[in-house]
């Protein structure tokens, strides 16, 4: 299972005291999930919500790119050939053809940037159809 989360603290709207969140992405059985729990130390609030199958929600998207910082996938081999690549991003988000090769380009010249969970799920549909693909995790 390949996770990542950050946890940040907000004060509680019911009696001031302080909220903890826990907010993430995983892929859990090759399917990508997000979640965030949130509780107060000062009174009984406390929730979940989670979803799959579809997009992050972009503020959890903000809040670990901005706490571990963007990952870079790039293909490994110089030349993939253009089919499983084609097939694994359209598998992955839903793309038109059109949309999958303007994907593809990015993936050959610049790489796909995203969280890292969004950006090992991509990597793992390009393995399984045989395209090489290396997730770098930023330092920032």
């Amino acid at each position: 299972m390949i996770t990542q989360g950050v946890r940040i603290t907000a004060r509680c709207e019911e009696r001031g005291g302080v909220l903890i969140l826990d907010t993430g992405q995983v892929i859990d059985r090759g399917r990508p999930r997000w979640g965030t729990e949130g509780h107060c130390q000062g009174c009984p609030a406390a929730w979940c919500d989670q979803d799959s199958d579809c997009r992050t929600p972009e503020e959890i998207r903000r809040l670990l790119l901005a706490e571990h910082g963007p990952a870079r996938l790039r293909p490994t081999a110089p030349e993939a050939s253009a089919v499983p690549v084609l097939r694994a991003l359209r598998e992955v988000h839903d793309l038109s053809l059109a949309q999958a090769r303007s994907m593809a380009d990015e993936l050959r010249t610049t790489g796909l940037v995203g969280t890292f969970v969004e950006t090992e799920l991509v990597a793992a549909r390009l393995r399984h159809h045989s395209a090489k693909a290396t997730v770098e995790q930023s330092s920032d």
